[in-house]
């Protein structure tokens, strides 16, 4: 499930033609190119913010995907304006589809059940098309502490808290409701807030790593 939009039509030849170390093309095993070749893959670790749980009734607020071993981030959030004018998510889910095909691997927490399902059926509500399969990697790190820790609760609260990772933090009742109407303090809040679950999301896929197996899944 690697995006192959990242090679050149040169590379792509070459990869339709030459096989790997398994006896296929490295069009249909393009991790082995990459792997042969020393080619990193882009990381970026994703989370959105919405206003309730359920994308028939709810819509996004604020998203984050931040790069691996690095500070950088592609953010989006929702304007008073485009609530007021009833475009609502429109515009974010847009500049998310375009920002998520950046990278060659998705890293969630629950992102299985929760963000991606969200964001895809928010992007079909809009009739914008969203990532096809097999387009984007995903990991979904909810599934490695679920499997591999023993906790009361397989929140991401929880498991960073077991584990030290220091940085998450909790909005209040009040910001929430002033975020889902726009109001521009609350959502710079909110903001920050999933800036900041990215941050810890990092560390802790990176402390589990070693007890998992590499699987991936498309977005």
């Amino acid at each position: 499930m690697t995006n192959l939009s990242q090679f050149t039509k040169a590379e792509l030849l070459k990869m339709a033609n030459q096989l790997c170390k398994h006896k296929h093309t490295y069009l249909e095993h393009p991790n082995c190119y990459l792997k042969e070749r020393k080619i990193e893959l882009k990381i970026g670790y994703f989370d959105i913010e919405s206003g309730g749980l359920n994308a028939n009734f709810d819509y996004m607020l604020t998203w984050c995907i931040k790069t691996g071993g690095k500070e950088e981030y592609k953010e989006g959030v929702i304007t008073q304006g485009e609530i007021l004018e009833y475009s609502f998510d429109k515009g974010i889910i847009k500049e998310l589809i375009k920002a998520l095909k950046e990278y060659d691997v998705i890293v969630t927490y629950y992102g299985t059940k929760f963000d991606i399902p969200f964001i895809r059926t928010r992007a079909m509500t809009h009739k914008l098309k969203f990532l096809s399969f097999g387009a984007v990697q995903h990991k979904d790190v909810y599934y490695m502490v679920k499997g591999r820790m023993r906790l009361g609760r397989s929140s991401l609260d929880s498991a960073c808290a077991a584990l030290g990772i220091k940085g998450k933090n909790h909005i209040k009742g009040n910001f929430w409701m002033r975020a889902k109407v726009g109001d521009p303090t609350a959502l710079a809040y909110v903001l920050d807030h999933n800036r900041k679950d990215c941050q810890i999301l990092e560390k802790l896929h990176l402390r589990i790593l070693e007890y998992v197996k590499d699987q991936s899944r498309s977005i």
